[in-house]
């Protein structure tokens, strides 16, 4: 039976528990151990993430009222040692579908009626689109600067777009209250593990595309979301001996907003700076710890991204054909900045994870 544990103390929940963290104060993660991976399991007939869904805590069919076709984005070969994955060739143009139609699914399914989440712009625009796909009512906090074009996208969706006058922190935690103090079902893509389950797809779809996973990752991290479904996934591969070696994972931060960079046992305590990578502007990453602590047995190393290469690396990704947001360009700007004085062993892979229209500012 999969259950939430806590990280914590290590009491267990069932996933129809409506509290967002343990009663000690610890974060949840997730109880479940998939069968060994392989493709004979994946179902070829279902072009969505849930193709997968062999491998996720999936106890129903309810996934299919929910379903937005997220997932199957292509993997592009850029140049002889570069490859580029377009996840915001998704429903609301970013990657954050990935984690959200599987949060959304556990909603509907345990009877959820409304939800509150707190969001930079892309979590939130996923989280209002499936909950308007479930029918079910959603408040999203952001905070005070977020584009324009993803609060109006998550009005657009049906949901209630508040804008918290504070930072990106001050807006998870006035987030977190309200849902304690009205017992509102937190729907947040850091607190609920079920998330991760979304996001590890992304590993699944490279392999099953490529037939293989490139020697390094480049990945943005500001909570982790996609890191620690990617350390999922990769760990399952590697367990069933489908890749003989795990791939090193670059976790790239904003050099105005690096928690992790230099960091031993716990994130840094940081002033953050304002930075064009909005979506990974997280001074206090919630599982911070727990990414510091990881069980991946690959190779990872922490690098920032440079303010100043992040625009120009927008430009020359929308000059070669791909029009992203300011923070994937960010992730092509780290990789390029790290090239100048690194040799980068084998081929990478990087996430265009979210669209250009998403952030005209």
């Amino acid at each position: 039976m999969t259950n939430f544990k806590c990280t914590s103390c290590g009491s267990e929940a069932s996933l129809e528990n409506l509290n967002f963290e343990c009663k000690c104060g610890g974060l949840y993660e997730l109880k479940f151990t998939p069968p060994k991976f392989s493709l004979d399991l994946v179902d070829k007939s279902e072009f969505s993430l849930f193709r997968y869904r062999k491998f996720m805590p999936l106890e129903n069919e309810i996934w299919k009222q929910i379903t937005l076709g997220e997932g199957m984005t292509a993997c592009v070969k850029f140049d002889d040692k570069l490859y580029f994955k377009l996840d915001y060739a998704m429903p609301t143009l970013s990657f954050k579908d990935r984690g959200a139609a599987l949060l959304i699914w556990l909603c509907k399914s345990i009877g959820v009626k409304k939800v509150l989440q707190d969001s930079s712009g892309n979590a939130g625009n996923s989280v209002a689109a499936y909950c308007a796909r479930a029918g079910i009512e959603c408040e999203i906090y952001v905070p005070k600067g977020t584009s324009e074009k993803k609060i109006n996208m998550i009005k657009a969706f049906g949901a209630t777009a508040t804008v918290f006058d504070g930072t990106r922190d001050e807006t998870a935690d006035a987030c977190r209250k309200k849902a304690r103090d009205e017992g509102i079902y937190y729907a947040n893509h850091v607190y609920n593990p079920i998330f991760y389950q979304g996001t590890k797809t992304y590993v699944y779809e490279i392999y099953e595309q490529l037939g293989r996973v490139p020697d390094n990752f480049f990945l943005p991290v500001g909570n982790g979301t996609l890191l620690i479904g990617c350390e999922l996934a990769l760990t399952e591969l590697f367990e069933a001996g489908l890749i003989k070696k795990l791939p090193k994972i670059f976790i790239v931060q904003s050099e105005n907003c690096a928690p992790f960079f230099g960091a031993k046992d716990k994130p840094l305590d940081i002033v953050v700076k304002p930075t064009e990578a909005e979506g990974i502007a997280i001074g206090k990453p919630m599982r911070g710890r727990e990414i510091l602590a990881s069980k991946y047995a690959g190779e990872r190393e922490v690098i920032t991204i440079p303010e100043s290469a992040i625009l120009p690396a927008r430009e020359h990704l929308a000059k070669s054909g791909f029009y992203v947001e300011h923070t994937t360009a960010a992730i092509y700007a780290a990789y390029e900045e790290y090239a100048k004085t690194h040799e980068i062993i084998g081929d990478s892979i990087i996430s265009l994870c979210g669209a250009g229209v998403k952030s005209e500012h």
